[in-house]
């Protein structure tokens, strides 16, 4: 997602990536999302390395140090243990929640760090579906180069990214697939598949892919593959009528596609 957006850029999901390539975007959409959130009565954090200059909201100027170590990878259930503190320390204080908007582009010097801030962003996707925890998440695409940026990009349900796994709303499965999967995604598809770490809600694993525009044979191969390792069975949930003819001719153990209503 580039350029201006708007407040309720999250919703439903409430977790959004915006890659940039002119800070002002993110100044733009920065002020228009935390100002939804103290419309809402939310505490609203801003996290970025200069502080914002003429907004007529004042969000809590929270540093990058003080939420990220410097030049550290981050531990990804610590960083989301500590978005988890200060949403309950919020809601203790009166709030309706947290809403923070994030630009931590100077953070992501490494693929090192990328992988593990990918990882990272994956589990605070998961606490948000059920906590009053939004986030903004900001990049500057420019900098970082646009493959550091699809990965993250690619694990938000609201992002530019032509592809993006993320989690569903409640009863629709145990992740959600949208975009395009084919021969120019699938390794960032791979990777992030990789990165999720998907488990089984119940026998099965249930994949939605209700905003799923187009999976390649060799896509519906590795996540054949995939769920075999698991020990497993995926369903794969979708509203694209060829997945599941392909399926068929493929002859899969593991995998079964199932036209979504």
């Amino acid at each position: 997602m580039s350029g201006t957006i708007g407040a309720d850029v999250c919703q439903p999901y409430r977790h959004a990536c915006l890659t940039y390539g002119d800070p002002a975007e993110f100044q733009s959409a920065a002020r228009d999302f935390l100002g939804a959130g103290l419309a809402a009565g939310e505490q609203v954090w801003y996290l970025a390395p200069e502080a914002p200059h003429g907004w007529d909201i004042t969000p809590r100027i929270v540093t990058l140090g003080d939420q990220y170590p410097e030049d550290s990878v981050i531990d990804p259930a610590a960083g989301l243990a500590a978005y988890a503190q200060a949403t309950e320390q919020a809601l203790a204080e009166g709030y309706t929640g947290l809403r923070v908007a994030a630009d931590v582009t100077t953070l992501l010097r490494t693929p090192a760090q990328v992988d593990a801030f990918a990882r990272y962003e994956i589990q605070v996707d998961r606490y948000v579906r059920t906590h009053p925890f939004s986030a903004l998440c900001a990049f500057d695409r420019v900098r970082m180069g646009d493959e550091a940026a699809d990965q993250l990009a690619c694990v938000h349900p609201v992002s530019d990214a032509p592809f993006r796994l993320f989690t569903p709303h409640a009863g629709r499965g145990d992740a959600a697939l949208a975009g395009e999967i084919d021969e120019t995604t699938r390794a960032l598809f791979l990777q992030a598949l990789d990165r999720a770490a998907l488990r089984p809600g119940g026998d099965e694993l249930v994949l939605d892919g209700h905003d799923l525009a187009f999976i390649d044979h060799n896509s519906l191969l590795h996540l054949d593959a995939h769920a075999r390792a698991l020990g497993t069975t995926a369903v794969l949930r979708t509203a694209v009528p060829a997945a599941a003819r392909l399926a068929g001719l493929l002859e899969l153990t593991s995998l079964r596609v199932e036209t979504a209503r």
